[in-house]
């Protein structure tokens, strides 16, 4: 990785969120904004819908793996909080060099999870879901007609609005940042760096780690693409 440089103020620019996170992250971005756009257009559109969900999909068996073994700020160990260290930081009692501010935030955490724990549960019931018109998840045929017609209404109704609103709220909260504390979350987001002070420890971004993400992804789609295929 490359050496930082030394910023104003005893800051230094540190890498915290490694370059397969980034790409992980804007690339989830496209392919949300992808299914719901195509969706909402139907017809044929909705073989585009079922791309972007197979796509999502691979994505996050990826981040999964990914909060194991990538960069310390992705790692789920690093924003991973108990209960009171969440209301000591709503309080605003807590320590620098506890770093709750480097990567994900003990609120902001909250939020990542949701988001992960609803998109898993989105992609889940569109591998079975019927609309009863022309397009059904691949996994399908292997669940019974009440199931699929359950799976199918969570999947059109509940999940989709949840994802959504955790995605304007995510949004907002940003934008709350940025106005009220002119703190920017997306920029570091772009380029991986923050300036924080020395004694943060950087996120391994080497390019050994990049390509230990290259095989693992390439892994997360073959096991997608053998899912899917199994519905043929």
């Amino acid at each position: 990785m490359e050496i930082p440089a030394t910023g104003s103020a005893g800051l230094q620019a540190v890498r915290v969120w490694d370059l397969p996170t980034r790409l992980f992250h804007w690339t989830l971005v496209v392919c949300f904004i992808g299914s719901i756009v195509s969706v909402k257009i139907g017809g044929n559109a909705l073989e585009w819908h079922l791309r972007f969900g197979y796509a999502v999909f691979a994505l996050l068996a990826f981040r999964l793996v990914w909060g194991f073994v990538g960069g310390r700020w992705s790692r789920f160990a690093s924003f991973i909080y108990r209960p009171a260290t969440l209301k000591r930081y709503l309080r605003g009692n807590f320590h620098a060099d506890e770093h709750l501010d480097v990567g994900h935030s003990p609120l902001g955490s909250f939020s990542v999870f949701a988001l992960l724990l609803f998109l898993v549960a989105q992609v889940a019931t569109g591998l079975f879901a019927d609309d009863e018109i022309a397009t059904t998840g691949p996994l399908n045929r292997f669940v019974s007609d009440a199931t699929a017609l359950q799976l199918t209404s969570y999947h059109k109704h509940i999940g989709q609005w949840v994802l959504i609103g955790l995605v304007l709220l995510h949004v907002s909260a940003i934008a709350t940042y940025w106005f009220r504390q002119r703190r920017n979350l997306v920029g570091p987001m772009l380029r991986g760096d923050k300036l924080l002070p020395a004694d943060v420890p950087h996120s391994d971004d080497s390019q050994s780690t990049r390509a230990l993400a290259v095989v693992l992804l390439t892994a997360c789609a073959a096991i997608v693409a053998w899912l899917v295929s199994l519905g043929g």
